[in-house]
């Protein structure tokens, strides 16, 4: 999950940290669990880690609107300074300027600077759009918007106080978070939820739970770390050598593959593109390991898996991942738990079997998740739900990761689910001395997962 859709050429330069599997003696296939939420951050995963953020529903990224009486501007996205200055980003991708001497706002300008930057005054919903200089933005009859307004203006209905209309507010991540707090206090947050959020007692909760993988998203900066580029912060990587060393009970963990990519996007990155990049990626794994797996995430959306079955990506030891939810698609949104179950087995099971039968690469569901659109399930139509998942991710000829250990969202949950019996899942008899695997993928950061023995 939380991979968005990333143009090729800037993920190639990622591509040396990627997803890496460890493999064990005498273990077939991945069982896996993804930590995601740790190393890169999902705010759907733990919401407070933002609640301490002051205007914390104005975001980096953020996209808004603002409606001053009559008149209305759509802003693209907030580009966060400060709590409380912003640089304005419209449709067409220009910043809103107030550099002109007639003192119109214009949405010209490509290269935000301090004539870009405003501060914003709020009163719950509505705003007051302030320079730098002193000035108040105000919009005009005409529909223009001008800076030359230099009382302070009052919340009622006044052409210089905007409506704040939040129209989406889904980036929740490492950028926003430590642009939200300020390098100091977001240091200080990210400290505490590494140190807490994963710790080594987990590793022996999912070893004596069946789970021999787990599947660790890495964020692109901790190529730079311990100093990577503002504003995130610097320590992920020494958070990763520590799962190295949890994975470590019972012998030393190898590398088994790495995943060039997670969730390409069907609707904004070609086939062409893609497969370009996961063949060059497919070579740079090569020039370090003969042996590592080189997996390939499906493009996300209107695409069939099989295209990369029909690529010719890559020689030898080589994995496509396929990411399974009977979610984000209004097909799923009326369907009854039986329906669900049914889709499983009559759609699932018989797509992993025409590739398998392909004779290519081996199929990895490196994401699923005992949770649908069922409204008011029983606990046993989720261990159904949950069971039928199982029993055909089985077929996956490498193996299946369930999304996440640990989601407020309880049935995102795998410990949750684990503890409260509404997954029915337990590998024990398959380990021996627990030891673990680790594999990292990228996509808006990059997976890691672990295996025991």
């Amino acid at each position: 999950m939380g991979g968005l859709a990333v143009s090729a050429f800037v993920l190639f330069s990622w591509v040396l940290f990627l997803s890496c599997i460890f493999s064990v003696d005498g273990l077939s296939k991945v069982r896996g669990v993804n930590l995601g939420g740790w190393l890169v951050i999902e705010g759907w995963i733990k919401p407070s880690l933002f609640d301490g953020i002051p205007n914390g529903d104005m975001l980096v990224g953020w996209d808004t609107g603002a409606d001053p009486l009559s008149v209305v501007f759509l802003l693209k996205q907030l580009w966060r300074v400060s709590d409380n200055e912003f640089q304005l980003r419209c449709l067409g991708g220009q910043f809103l300027t107030s550099n002109s001497e007639d003192g119109l706002i214009l949405a010209t300008s490509k290269h935000p600077l301090s004539t870009e930057t405003f501060s914003i005054e709020r009163n719950a919903r509505r705003v007051h759009i302030r320079l730098l200089n002193g000035g108040y933005v105000q919009a005009t009859n005409d529909h223009l918007l001008i800076s030359t307004y230099q009382f302070q203006p009052g919340w009622d209905n006044n052409l210089a106080t905007f409506e704040l209309v939040i129209v989406a507010n889904n980036l929740h991540g490492d950028y926003q978070l430590a642009n939200g707090y300020g390098p100091d206090k977001a240091k200080m947050v990210l400290e505490e939820h590494r140190r807490s959020f994963i710790t080594a007692k987990d590793f022996d909760f999912l070893s004596r739970h069946g789970i021999n993988t787990v599947r660790i998203p890495v964020g692109w900066w901790i190529t730079q770390d311990p100093y990577p580029p503002s504003p995130f912060v610097g320590g992920s990587l020494a958070a990763l050598d520590l799962a190295f060393s949890w994975a470590q009970y019972g012998g030393h963990p190898s590398l088994l593959g790495i995943e060039l990519l997670n969730e390409p996007s069907a609707a904004t990155v070609t086939l062409d593109v893609l497969v370009s990049y996961y063949m060059r990626g497919y070579q740079i794994v090569r020039n370090h390991s003969s042996t590592a797996y080189v997996i390939l995430c499906q493009r996300i959306g209107n695409a069939d898996p099989i295209e990369l079955f029909q690529a010719g990506i890559g020689l030898s030891n080589v994995v496509v991942d396929l990411h399974y939810y009977n979610l984000f698609n209004p097909y799923f949104a009326t369907m009854n738990s039986s329906q669900n179950i049914d889709f499983i087995y009559k759609m699932r099971a018989p797509q992993l079997q025409d590739l398998k039968g392909m004779n290519g690469p081996l199929v990895f569901i490196g994401e699923w998740v005992n949770e649908w659109d069922v409204q008011n399930a029983s606990q046993y139509e989720y261990q159904k739900f949950g069971s039928a998942q199982l029993d055909v991710y089985a077929n996956a000829t490498f193996g299946w990761s369930y999304w996440t250990l640990k989601n407020d969202m309880i049935h995102w949950d795998f410990e949750w689910n684990i503890k409260n019996k509404y997954l029915l899942f337990s590998g024990s008899s398959m380990l021996k001395t627990p030891s673990f695997l680790l594999l990292l993928a990228l996509g808006w950061g990059i997976h890691l997962i672990i295996m025991p023995r």
